[in-house]
């Protein structure tokens, strides 16, 4: 804004504020009066025309104000200079056609300007306009329609222009009151000076009508101060600095606003009750209720749905979009506690290693991972139950159980859980209960589950044998990532088939650790012949069959780690006592040894080799069981195949 159209503005501010005191006191000469009353009748149309061309935001909307003014001026400037001391004034004239020239284009002028500001609004924002709109046009025209109507007489364009007035004011204060419902209230300085320009405007006419339809008007009252002022406030918006600023869906006035809507359409029908009112007065009112109704129904729907999602963002964990621990405290009040014959099955998860994973690579890379298992803990668990992220690295699945035991469903979620890559290996120890067998409550199945899996995780062992563990584990993932993969693969599947005898925890989970460091004795193999393209020679094979007794050496050393050595050294030999190093037969092998022997085979028969071919799962366990009674303990095979059974229809699911 320059200094000269500052200028002309504080000028029309003090004219108006001159104007408004006259009025007031009274006696002041017409000719002083009608130089302030038209000093901004004047200057509107030159400012919004000058704007229009200073500017491209806005253009077309502050040409059509301009013109529209400009229509004003020259109807208010031929009716005082012609028409006014007239003994009769015709009607309609040449000032009417004037006057009502200036409506169209505000009214473009005004959507023009909404286009430019409004983005994309939802329905009930829309509905906010049109019930805004309706409800003050629905008061304007019970104040002002039936007393312009009772008095209009004459031919029917007398008769038109009569009513076109009133019309077109109702038009132009309901399109405002629309416009800032649209912007929820919150209009720019440009736009909100021409809604109280158009407003004021507006209203100053329909007063104006009402008072001649009436008989009550007398000129040079505060009633003609309104039309200079209105235009005053029109040249003011046009040079109002831009800036932007967003319509707004919230706060006070979008909730209280529509009440006062509803309020005065209902007035409104009230009203009708004590005095007959004109019918245009009426549909508009009853067409607001309605509007109110749609809008109540549309804040009704959305706030369900912010319910909704704010009920499930309550429930839901925000890293891996898994449940949370109230998800779960929900799904396990669910579990009808008379109901036997829909067991389910709860298992808690906790990662190991996963510390030493986030110290060695981030809170970053250990979010990722956190994500990644839950993914698949999902994918587990999708086609029976539900998978949940407790907080940290725990982890729970809730199985529908009534087709498979607690132990393949627990074993089949551990085993998801599973990563190995350079530097680390992530497994998870569990506990799974059934229920309502074991628990009745939310509260006793989490407790419950929660000390299984403690007691899995150490096992009754010392933390030196954990530690010793877990350290040689490293070091054969750090060497090779593929055994690392194979070692992992071979424990969980052996603590499954382990689970089919009468064994104790304690016993599975040697049976688990033995079978994860069967091969620690490979370490102590050159990579030259453990990478050997094609098979190993006569010598090289000697130096693999030692293997076994160096295994039992390193794990040896540690006294924790005892009976997992003994496991270890017997962990090649043959039921028919073809095997090694020390060619025990039968059940002179340990259990867990006949167990980790089937479970290595078949991981080993399903894995790519240098020197052959991945064979498929039902190649392998069909070669498992041609070897039964020869290679391997039938009994083992037996369970081996159950288990095999159970993944099978659980992957059908």
């Amino acid at each position: 804004m320059n200094t000269v159209v500052r200028a002309v503005l504080a000028l029309l501010a003090a004219a108006m504020a001159a104007l408004t005191v006259l009025v007031v006191v009274g006696d002041a000469p017409v000719i002083v009066l009608d130089g302030l009353y038209f000093s901004p009748l004047v200057a509107a149309p030159v400012l919004c025309l000058a704007r229009a061309k200073a500017s491209s935001r806005d253009r077309g909307a502050w040409t059509l104000v301009g013109l529209g003014s400009l229509a004003w001026l020259l109807g208010d400037l031929y009716w005082s200079m012609i028409l006014r001391d007239l003994d009769e004034q015709p009607f309609p004239s040449i000032a009417d056609g004037l006057f009502l020239a200036f409506y169209p284009p505000v009214y473009l002028a005004l959507v023009l300007m909404l286009r430019t500001r409004i983005p994309r609004l939802r329905a009930h924002i829309w509905l906010d306009g049109l019930m805004g709109a309706l409800a003050v046009g629905a008061v304007v025209t019970a104040i002002v329609f039936s007393a312009v109507e009772a008095t209009s007489e004459g031919d029917g364009w007398a008769i038109a222009t009569n009513l076109a007035y009133p019309l077109a004011d109702t038009i132009l204060v309901a399109l405002v009151v629309g416009a800032l419902a649209l912007t929820g209230w919150h209009a720019d300085r440009s736009l909100a000076f021409l809604a109280a320009g158009f407003l004021l405007f507006g209203v100053t006419d329909a007063l104006y009508l009402y008072q001649v339809a009436v008989d009550t008007y007398v000129e040079w009252t505060l009633v003609d101060v309104g039309w200079p002022v209105a235009t005053m406030l029109m040249a003011f918006a046009a040079w109002q600095p831009l800036k932007e600023r967003r319509a707004s869906e919230e706060g006070w006035t979008s909730l209280v606003l529509p009440a006062v809507f509803a309020a005065l359409g209902l007035a409104v029908l009230l009203w009708d009750q004590f005095e007959q009112l004109h019918v245009t007065s009426l549909l508009l009112a009853c067409a607001s209720v309605l509007v109110v109704i749609a809008r109540m129904s549309i804040t009704i729907a959305e706030n369900l749905r912010l319910l909704a999602r704010s009920r499930e963002e309550a429930l839901t964990d925000a890293l891996t979009g898994l449940g949370n621990r109230r998800r779960l405290l929900v799904d396990l009040d669910r579990v009808p506690a008379g109901d036997e014959a829909r067991p389910k099955v709860l298992v808690i998860l906790d990662l190991n290693g996963f510390k030493a994973y986030n110290d060695a690579f981030g809170h970053p890379a250990g979010d990722a991972l956190l994500a990644r298992v839950g993914a698949r803990l999902a994918a587990v668990a999708r086609s029976r139950g539900a998978a949940y992220r407790l907080g940290g690295d725990e982890f729970c699945a809730l199985f529908d159980a009534e087709d498979l035991p607690v132990e393949f469903l627990a074993e089949a979620s551990a085993a998801a859980m599973r990563e190995t890559g350079n530097g680390f290996a992530i497994s998870a120890a569990y506990g799974a209960i059934r229920l309502p067998h074991e628990a009745r409550t939310s509260s006793d199945a989490l407790k419950l589950a929660d000390q299984r899996m403690y007691a899995q995780k150490h096992g009754g062992r010392s933390s030196a044998g954990t530690r010793t563990s877990s350290a040689l584990m490293q070091a054969l993932t750090e060497r090779s990532p593929d055994l690392g993969d194979h070692l992992l693969g071979v424990a969980e599947l052996a603590a499954a088939v382990a689970r089919k005898f009468d064994l104790s925890e304690v016993e599975v989970e040697d049976i688990r650790l033995g079978a994860s460091l069967h091969d620690v004795g490979k370490m102590a193999i050159p990579d030259s012949i453990l990478t050997k393209p094609g098979p190993p020679s006569d010598e090289e094979w000697a130096y693999v069959r030692n293997h076994t007794v160096a295994g039992e050496k390193i794990l040896g050393a540690a006294p924790a780690l005892d009976g997992v050595a003994r496991l270890v050294r017997a962990s090649h030999e043959r039921f028919d006592g073809e095997g090694y190093p020390d060619g025990l037969a039968g059940e002179e092998i340990p259990l867990g040894a006949r167990i980790v022997f089937v479970c290595d085979a078949f991981d080993a028969i399903i894995a790519d080799r240098p020197y052959r071919d991945a064979r498929s799962v039902g190649e392998a366990v069909e070669e498992i069981r041609r070897c039964a009674g020869t290679q391997f303990d039938p009994a083992v095979v037996e369970a081996f195949c159950s288990v095999m059974k159970e993944r099978a229809r659980l992957l059908a699911v």
